[in-house]
């Protein structure tokens, strides 16, 4: 694990390049969240993260989360915790319970779920819907061409509220023009939320209209393995 410094030092130079590509887009930088993934990185490694004013972090999976949030939310005020992975149904509750934000709303048993823990516990989480822009099989989302109906069903039968979009590009495609894609979707349905880009590309995502960017290695340095 990388040291405190490095990672405080790399939260910085990241900043400035979502600063300077804001810019070069003729954007306002305030308009681009940070979100700080902190996926298999001990609770030792993030404090260093929050005590350089970092406060939202994105997760992939449920019960890691769970180990180590509660905790330093108690340490830290203003975290905003951000679902970035695979939401398996029968952990809508966990969810709901733990994340401000979940990015990977993309199939109708999912939509039944959160909308019933949504319900029963009244914490309202922003969603988001993956959209699987590179139609790759191995991969979650939404299909390009699926999301209109899909939206109208989170909405209409599930009593949904969906703000935004999120893509993965294809490893081995230019991302611009998934970039894209997910941005004129949006577009056409006014949603105000698109998270894309990520450590290798978030610039370019900037340039495409990326209100959220998930960079992870590039602050925490290469993924702790899974215990």
């Amino acid at each position: 694990m990388i040291d405190s410094q490095t990672i405080a030092a790399n939260l910085a130079t990241i900043r400035e390049e979502i600063t300077r590509a804001a810019q070069d887009s003729e954007r306002d930088p305030t308009g681009i969240a940070l979100v700080a993934v902190s996926k298999t990185i001990p609770a030792e490694g993030i404090r260093p993260a929050i005590a350089a004013g970092q406060r939202r972090f994105g997760e992939n999976y449920v019960q890691e989360a769970k180990t180590k949030w509660p905790f330093l939310r108690e340490e830290a005020e203003g975290i905003e915790l951000h679902l970035i992975g695979p939401l398996q149904s029968n952990k809508a509750r966990d969810a709901v319970e733990l994340f401000d934000v979940i990015h990977t709303l993309d199939r109708t048993s999912l939509a039944a779920s959160l909308s019933k823990e949504i319900q029963r516990s009244g914490r309202h989480p922003t969603l988001l819907v993956q959209v699987n822009t590179g139609e790759e099989p191995q991969k979650g989302g939404v299909a390009p061409g699926a999301v209109d109906a899909f939206l109208a069903e989170c909405r209409e039968t599930h009593g949904l509220t969906v703000s935004g979009l999120m893509c993965i590009p294809p490893a081995e495609d230019p991302p611009s023009a998934h970039f894209g894609l997910l941005a004129a979707i949006a577009r056409r349905h006014a949603l105000p939320i698109l998270s894309m880009g990520m450590s290798a590309d978030y610039p370019a995502a900037i340039q495409m209209g990326a209100t959220h960017v998930r960079v992870g290695s590039a602050i925490f340095g290469a993924r702790q393995p899974k215990g």
